[in-house]
């Protein structure tokens, strides 16, 4: 590759400074805050969490020293891309033994244009060729410091971290986004299935608290069921007329999404609950399908019964039970609430709208996330210049 006459290869080694580590013996702390590799995002590349310990009561592998502005990467399965910098907050404090810590020199390197070098494929894939080991594969903090990276004028570094920088934001904006919507949905699906739209009296029941006028049904009657492994025809008239549904149970998570898969299902524009490994909302094309002979178990929803509504009631049970098994044999004891058809619709029309906007910032967040990658590539390898870019 042509590189620009005023970048040039270096080693790590060669733009870092010496870090230090903690003696607890010689240097004894009333507390640390403590970082391990947990404690690092993959998905946000910083650290969201930290432990606080009594000095004498510290890990063992509580040795590294860092200061604000220090990159470090896990040297433990560092395809896994585990890489934060080190905020104001925890200057000083102490991380795990199974970090690099990589602290710039001033004068060679600017820190955020090394936290970004160190993202890049080429990097990881460097680290990748010098793993050791089968059960935990790592490398050495010597075999990071001995990895290349591009670098430019000092000046030229500090406009390109500008750059990711603000795409890096947005991308955190949108997470903290769907962040707050989720832990909202979370909020309103609690309210709505213990007190209703209705502002009724509440009863004591099972399940709890639940308006006066809503009946209790367990699952085996809000559904059902059909015969496994076999092909099921579905009149269109029991999606549109009568709100009739197919669900399938596999006793695993709750996932909404679409997916295009004919091995399992043919699709159509009317949504399906499937309940399976990574459960989603699948779309018929007709309305048939064909189920494995694995045990799975199809179902119909009862009249009386909005199909998303049992779909967000069933939700709302795995977060109230924290993760139930819904394995159908499990999940047909169960007990959800029944409001009228009315105040089911207008149940669902809510956790639509919070769900629309999970999605929308979800969409968001991988579209800014696929330009970043490639901005990020482009940039730190001298194909673009920032000056020619306009943002």
């Amino acid at each position: 590759m042509l590189l620009p006459s005023d970048w040039h290869q270096v080693r790590l080694g060669e733009v870092t400074i010496e870090t230090s580590k903690w003696n607890p013996k010689r240097e004894p702390r009333h507390s640390i805050q403590y970082v391990d590799i947990s404690a690092v995002s993959r998905e946000d590349l910083r650290i969201v969490g930290e432990t606080e310990y009594p000095g004498n009561k510290a890990p063992d592998s509580a040795r590294k020293i860092v200061h604000s502005q220090d990159t470090i990467l896990a040297t433990v399965r560092p395809t896994l891309c585990r890489i934060a910098k080190i905020p104001e907050h925890l200057d000083g404090e102490v991380v795990s033994t199974a970090f690099c810590v990589l602290r710039c020199d001033p004068k060679l390197v600017e820190p955020d244009f090394l936290f970004f070098a160190t993202q890049l494929d080429s990097f990881t894939e460097g680290l990748a060729a010098l793993e050791t080991g089968v059960v935990y594969p790592s490398v050495r903090d010597s075999d990071v410091l001995q990895q290349q990276i591009l670098l430019p004028p000092i000046s030229e570094q500090g406009n390109i971290a500008s750059v990711l920088n603000i795409f890096r934001l947005a991308i955190q904006q949108q997470s903290k986004s769907i962040l707050i919507a989720s832990t909202l949905k979370r909020a309103v699906m609690q309210k709505l299935f213990t007190r209703g739209l209705r502002d009724e009296p509440q009863k004591q029941t099972e399940i709890g608290p639940i308006p006066e006028s809503w009946a209790i049904m367990s699952v085996a009657k809000a559904v059902k069921p059909l015969r496994s492994g076999t092909g099921v025809k579905v009149p269109k008239s029991d999606y549109n007329e009568t709100g009739r549904w197919p669900i399938i149970d596999q006793g695993q998570e709750f996932i909404a999404g679409y997916i295009d898969d004919e091995s399992r299902v043919i699709h159509h524009e009317t949504p399906v609950i499937i309940f399976g490994d990574h459960t989603r909302i699948f779309k018929f094309v007709d309305f048939s399908f064909t189920l494995g002979a694995d045990g799975t178990k199809p179902l119909l929803a009862t009249d009386g019964f909005i199909p998303k509504y049992l779909y967000y009631a069933l939700c709302n049970l795995k977060i109230q039970s924290r993760g139930y098994n819904r394995h159908y044999t499990v999940l047909k004891e169960m007990l959800v609430g029944k409001p009228s058809v009315g105040e089911q619709h207008e149940m669902v029309a809510i956790l639509d709208t919070i769900d629309r906007k999970i999605e929308l910032s979800r969409k968001k967040h991988a579209v800014l996330d696929d330009l970043f990658k490639a901005l990020l590539h482009q940039l730190m390898t001298g194909k673009i210049r920032t000056a020619d870019l306009n943002i």
